[in-house]
């Protein structure tokens, strides 16, 4: 996985593990990956994970199984798309909207590209 030094490491794996049950790659009531494996998968440290995994608990979207591991929770498709639309509509919308006007742009430009964009990658 690429880090971006724009965002901390953490919450870019935090990111992961929704992308995860957004693209339903991880269901409700799944084991998800111990803090080992995924710190193995990333190439980061426990630490770092251990960080996410309490990040994700709060959030309501994984739940820790004493002595089991954690586990993706029952409303985890709702809260990680709660989570990650409002962290899109906070951060990464308002450059966007910026680009937008600095360059002409009007958001009917905007949906042929995105139409296109779904049917190459999520059709």
């Amino acid at each position: 996985m690429q880090f971006r030094e724009s965002q901390a490491i953490y919450l870019q794996i935090a990111d992961y593990v929704c992308e995860r049950i957004l693209l339903k790659e991880w269901k409700p009531g799944e084991r998800v990956p111990s803090v080992r494996e995924l710190a193995v998968q990333l190439e980061v440290n426990p630490n770092t994970v251990m960080r996410s995994y309490d990040f994700l608990q709060q959030q309501e979207i994984i739940q820790n199984q004493r002595g089991i591991g954690y586990f993706v929770a029952p409303e985890a498709l709702q809260q990680a798309l709660h989570y990650r639309k409002d962290a899109f509509l906070e951060k990464e919308l308002p450059q966007v909207f910026r680009n937008m006007y600095l360059l002409g742009m009007n958001t009917e430009e905007l949906k042929p590209r995105f139409d296109h964009y779904k049917k190459q990658h999520f059709a």
